[in-house]
């Protein structure tokens, strides 16, 4: 829809994207065109991303209602801050069947903005969205992880207050610096990482994060993947935006390297995000980014299975603060994973990869705080299965 915002978030990866022309109403039709030119079948899912979307109201209803009459069968979702929420947008989202993801970081959303909780007429209208579509499965609370807000648990427990115990979170993971923003409540020394691991294991062995969907994902992918013996090759990037079947557009029909940018930014690597056209879909090809396949750290890593190279388009001193932060993120499920495998818990993982990262818990010779399972003293990492 368009990249503007009613808030401006501390971390937001949007937030010193130049911005592209601006969407409206007239481009409803033109794009319709294109957009139906160009499809060989219907989409599956259909997501409306800003800036905040409800920012582009007027151009929002009408054309998701278009959308609806042509693929009625597609999921629509849409992200969005609640703050502008109302009960006849509450209304038209449950008749349109769209699920919806409320952004909110619990006890640390100062960072992320004003809370929209605290103010009595915004919070009677989430309230609202989230009791007709709750019931439904079509609501989910996004809350992101960083060094203002590590605990799971903490989060959890403020939004189960909040939106009751059956609550589902989305998102859960710690976020990805793209600026001096992010890398101000991203994780800055060896000691904070070890810390942040462990409170993470911790938490995750106490079920205190069960209602985070990255909890529950990240252990059991990790067991499929040992299950199935998964290649590294057959991995996209966490993103899903190098799948040739999921694509970013915007209401001029520009083809975007994801819906984070704009067809006006440029990438680290000096490649504009603007990538091609909805009109020739064949000449479309993604120059922005750089795939895990093709960084240096990434094919030994273990928990690669996990992570799946963290943003594409991160580069420099950004890539290696998000690489730093997606390993301390992963590592903890990967232990899980395996304390649930074996009974065994891993601390010293060995093998052909950063030295600094190998001692999971910062412990070689202990184990993690209040641990009552027999420990696996090294995890030999075997690059044929796991890489």
């Amino acid at each position: 829809m368009g990249l503007s915002c009613n808030y401006e978030c501390s971390y937001c990866n949007q937030r010193f994207v130049p911005h592209a022309d601006t969407s409206n109403p007239d481009d409803i039709e033109p794009f319709i065109s294109q957009l139906t030119d160009a499809l060989l079948e219907p989409p599956e899912r259909i997501e409306f991303w800003g800036g905040e979307p409800l920012v582009y109201w007027k151009t929002l209803q009408p054309l998701a209602e278009r959308l609806r009459c042509l693929y009625a069968d597609a999921q629509f979702s849409v992200i969005t801050n609640g703050s502008m929420l109302d009960a006849g947008k509450n209304e038209w989202f449950d008749r349109m069947e769209f699920s919806v993801g409320l952004s909110h970081d619990g006890p640390g959303q100062s960072t992320r903005g004003p809370d929209p909780l605290n103010d009595p007429k915004k919070y009677a209208a989430i309230m609202d969205l989230y009791a007709r579509l709750q019931p439904q499965g079509r609501i989910s609370i996004n809350a992101m992880v960083h060094a203002s807000n590590q605990s799971r648990a903490q989060i959890q427990a403020w939004l189960q207050q909040r939106f009751g115990q059956d609550v589902n979170i989305g998102e859960g993971a710690f976020i990805d610096p793209y600026d001096e923003g992010g890398l101000a409540v991203t994780l800055q020394t060896q000691q904070d990482h070890v810390r942040f691991r462990s409170l993470a294991y911790k938490e995750l062995r106490q079920g205190l994060a069960s209602r985070m969907s990255v909890a529950q994902q990240r252990i059991i992918d990790f067991v499929q993947s040992i299950r199935t013996v998964r290649p590294a090759s057959s991995l996209g990037q966490k993103c899903g935006m190098d799948k040739p079947d999921n694509l970013a557009v915007d209401l001029h029909g520009k083809v975007l390297t994801c819906q984070n940018v704009s067809a006006s930014a440029i990438a680290p690597n000096g490649q504009p995000h603007h990538i091609g056209y909805l009109s020739n879909l064949q000449a479309v090809k993604m120059r922005s980014a750089t795939h895990w396949s093709h960084r240096p750290d990434c094919p030994s890593c273990p928990v690669l299975q996990l992570c799946k190279g963290s943003c594409m388009f991160l580069q420099g001193p950004l890539w290696d603060a998000g690489c730093d932060a997606a390993y301390s993120d992963n590592v903890p499920f990967l232990a899980a994973a395996i304390e649930y495998l074996t009974g065994c818990i891993p601390y010293f993982i060995d093998g052909d990869f950063r030295e600094d990262r190998k001692d999971i818990f910062g412990q070689v010779h202990g184990v993690p705080e209040q641990s009552t399972k027999r420990v696996i003293p090294i995890l030999a990492y075997d690059r044929t299965v796991a890489a």
